[in-house]
């Protein structure tokens, strides 16, 4: 499929007339200079998620959040997966290999998180990135329905799984 969409675009682009060399070198220039803007971002957002995973806050939210997330019968150890994957899908991607590791990948736990990770999305990544690449200050009900659907996919992992 991917050959076929690339000869119809320049087949498409030789038929009208257009430079489709001229057209490919400025998008890519285009490219460059989207990914230079959102470097930045991306960076802060890496750095900061490692830190909070080495420094063990984590874990301590973990622990103050157990109470609340027990009363929605959420697992503890989810917690953390449920907040690194507001920013980053790497960082959460690593909390749910360490849950595979301890509980196994058929566990309760291995399931939940599974489920998470396919029914969330990384929202302040998303809004930073995409929203600071398009010049985009005024996100008026963006976190607030992004937040609501990660809410909505959090429940419909541990429905899904089994848990209530």
């Amino acid at each position: 499929m991917v050959p076929l969409m690339i000869f119809y675009i320049i087949g498409f682009g030789l038929l009208s007339g257009r430079p489709v060399m001229d057209d490919f070198l400025e998008g890519a220039k285009e490219g460059m200079r989207t990914v230079a803007g959102i470097l930045p971002t991306l960076v802060a957002l890496m750095v900061s998620v490692g830190v909070l995973r080495a420094s063990g806050f984590l874990d301590f939210l973990g622990e103050v959040l157990k109470a609340p997330a027990a009363l929605v019968h959420l697992p503890p150890q989810i917690v953390p997966v449920i907040l690194v994957r507001l920013v980053s899908n790497s960082a959460a991607t690593g909390l749910v290999l360490d849950i595979f590791k301890e509980f196994g990948t058929d566990s309760n736990l291995g399931l939940i998180a599974s489920l998470l990770m396919s029914s969330t999305e990384t929202v302040l990544y998303c809004m930073s990135v995409y929203f600071g690449a398009a010049g985009i200050t005024k996100t008026r009900y963006t976190l607030a329905g992004a937040l609501i659907a990660t809410a909505a996919g959090v429940a419909a992992s541990v429905v899904l799984a089994g848990v209530m």
